[in-house]
């Protein structure tokens, strides 16, 4: 058969389509569709009867994502559109109800007429259904612990036929399970008969305990690359022979990935060397071991500044980072080896070496200085936020340091040879690592230290610290700190100038510039104390979304004697804008001096992640 590409095209069939007339449609005939147009497109509004007697929020959040009027209402839909979203949005919810235990729910929906039509969805819920009896088959072999795992299941006879409350049992219960020593527990899924004569239902639920295990050993699977069984038990917070606790399995594989080594964990409960024992079989992923890190930054008295490092994070497995550090600044010069042991022997136990030649150039000194110095320490994170913290450590120096002769204002310089054993212990009852809003803050440092310069002498640093953090609703917190320090044993211009007390800056008394308060020599350069006193106060208040403005007051002073006193106190003011990110407040201070000694400039900024304190 041959086309006449020329000959005329045959008349389509006539296909009409008729609009369905909404006063004889599914819709409740009474409502007064009639008076809408089936082919007038206008915008329409809708709601809900008969459901306030249904107190669950979790409800009507429910329809309001899953709804197709709601999701559309700000179109413009002709009547045959209404009555499509209308019948989708009555069966929804009706399965909502449903899912309530109102088995017998009924829902009707129309449309009232006007200048922007109504579609109304009328709920009859009908009578709740409640349980009749529950049964968990199998519970009775978990012995002692079974009315325990009863009440976490929490299902009970006379409760309502809610398939959100039977879910979370469900899964309270395998939770539960777990803690309580059962690895190979199974639990089943409900079985629910409903009983629509008596408006009742009955639920069975089986479960096979499988028998309580204790801990048994950490085993490595064949290709886990990063580090071996000992150190992941080293890590874990529980031992051969205490209860199986699947909690602990979750805080193991959170700490494993916190070390930044591991990019996947694997952790599975396998049947030990003896009946009553579970191994943890564990597989690691490696993560990219290398890390490049820069920094830029400014402040008013501390000048620009730059730093590099680069990190391997275990070039000596388990967790031995070795760090290559360098500052470029205009007023500091380092170069650093860091080598950093995470999990040293313990959870959260950090052994950290380092050598170091550093040029610092302030107005209270000159030094070059040489150090090494070893750290052991409990450290907490913003991932495992600890309450009790400390440090032991050690330090030798040796400083080339230039300050003035006091009397006179020549410059001098001395080399001093320095050891010192610095101890630190901190308590920390607030809410959050970076951004406080409640609870306080305590800590304490003392470092007794030896020095050589010209005979030896000895002294002691001792530092304490206090913060406290009180809300006022929902948007205002008010946060207050202290801080105290003295040196004991040497008088002042023995103690090298490094390593005297100093006050003003962005963590200091906001508004003066780093290190500039206190007592100064005939060039009027600071020249640091023997004592240090620091108060300050601010209002911590959100505004708009993630900003806040923080309006602050600091003051503090540095004194010649040993003992911190609270007299002559240089006062400090200004305003401070947050911003709210994922990982913490960014912080932007404004200080201004309210006494200034001659010379302190009028303004001063600080930038910095987290709170000043």
């Amino acid at each position: 058969m041959s086309l006449d590409p020329n000959s005329p095209l045959a008349p389509l069939p006539d296909i009409g389509v008729a609009w369905p007339d909404l006063a004889t449609s599914p819709m409740d005939p009474a409502a007064t569709v009639a008076a809408v147009d089936a082919n007038a497109e206008s915008r329409y509004a809708w709601r809900i009867d008969g459901i306030d007697g249904i107190n669950d929020a979790l409800l009507r959040q429910r329809f309001a994502q899953l709804s197709t009027l709601d999701a559309n209402d700000h179109q413009a839909a002709n009547a045959a559109q209404l009555d499509r979203r209308a019948r989708e949005d009555a069966d929804l919810l009706n399965s909502l109800l449903r899912a309530e235990g109102y088995y017998d729910a009924n829902v009707v929906t129309r449309v009232e007429a006007g200048a922007k039509p109504m579609v109304v969805l009328s709920a009859t819920p009908g009578t709740l259904y409640k349980f009749k009896g529950v049964t968990i088959d199998g519970i009775a072999a978990a012995g002692d612990k079974a009315p325990g795992l009863t009440t976490a299941f929490g299902i009970k006879p006379e409760d309502p036929v809610n398939s959100d409350a039977i879910v979370a049992g469900q899964a309270k219960l395998t939770t539960q399970i777990g803690r309580e020593g059962f690895p190979f527990a199974k639990v089943g899924d409900p079985a629910i008969v409903v009983d629509h004569a008596t408006r009742t239902a009955t639920l069975d639920l089986s479960v096979r305990p499988g028998g309580a295990r204790k801990f048994g050993q950490v085993v490595a699977l064949p290709g886990s690359r990063v580090f071996g069984a000992d150190h992941v038990a080293e890590i874990a917070r529980f031992s051969p022979g205490d209860l199986y606790d699947a909690a602990k399995l979750d805080d193991l594989r959170r700490a494993l990935i916190q070390t930044s080594l591991v990019s996947a964990v694997d952790l599975k409960p396998v049947q030990g060397a003896t009946p009553d024992t579970v191994d943890i079989a564990v597989k690691l992923d490696r993560a990219p071991p290398h890390t490049v890190a820069g920094e830029l930054g400014y402040g008013t008295g501390e000048g620009a500044r730059a730093e590099l490092s680069w990190t391997h994070r275990n070039l000596f497995p388990p967790e031995g980072a070795l760090t290559l550090r360098g500052v470029l600044g205009t007023q500091e010069q380092l170069g650093s080896v860091v080598f950093r042991r995470n999990n040293f022997k313990a959870r959260d136990r950090v052994l950290t070496l380092q050598a170091s030649a550093a040029h610092t150039n302030r107005d209270a000194y000159d030094a070059k200085t040489y150090s090494l110095g070893g750290t052991l320490e409990r450290q907490t994170n913003i991932f495992f936020q600890k309450t009790w913290t400390w440090s032991v450590g050690a330090e030798l120096l040796a400083s080339d340091e230039q300050d003035v002769i006091l009397s006179t204002g020549d410059p001098r310089r001395r080399t001093f040879f320095i050891g010192a054993l610095p101890t630190s212990l901190n308590y920390d009852g607030s809410d959050d690592l970076l951004n406080p809003t409640k609870g306080f803050r305590l800590g304490g440092r003392i470092s007794p230290e030896v020095s050589l310069q010209g005979s030896v002498f000895g002294y002691a640093r001792t530092q304490f610290d206090g913060s406290v953090y009180q809300p006022f609703g929902d948007r205002v917190v008010l946060a207050a700190r202290t801080r105290l320090g003295t040196i004991v044993g040497a008088p002042r211009d023995q103690v090298a100038p490094s390593r005297r007390f100093y006050a003003g800056g962005g963590a200091s008394v906001r508004g003066y510039g780093y290190q500039s308060i206190g007592p100064r020599d005939p060039n009027n350069d600071p020249i640091g104390g023997r004592s240090l006193t620091e108060f300050s106060i601010e209002a911590r208040v959100r505004v708009l979304g993630s900003f806040g403005i923080v309006p602050f007051l600091d003051a503090g002073n540095i004194y010649t004697s040993p003992l911190p006193k609270f007299t002559g106190l240089q006062y400090g003011t200004g305003i401070g804008v947050r911003y709210y990110s994922n990982f913490g407040p960014i912080r932007l201070d404004v200080g201004t001096p309210i006494n200034p000694q001659p010379g302190d400039s009028r303004i001063a900024v600080y930038v910095s992640l987290g709170q000043a304190f």
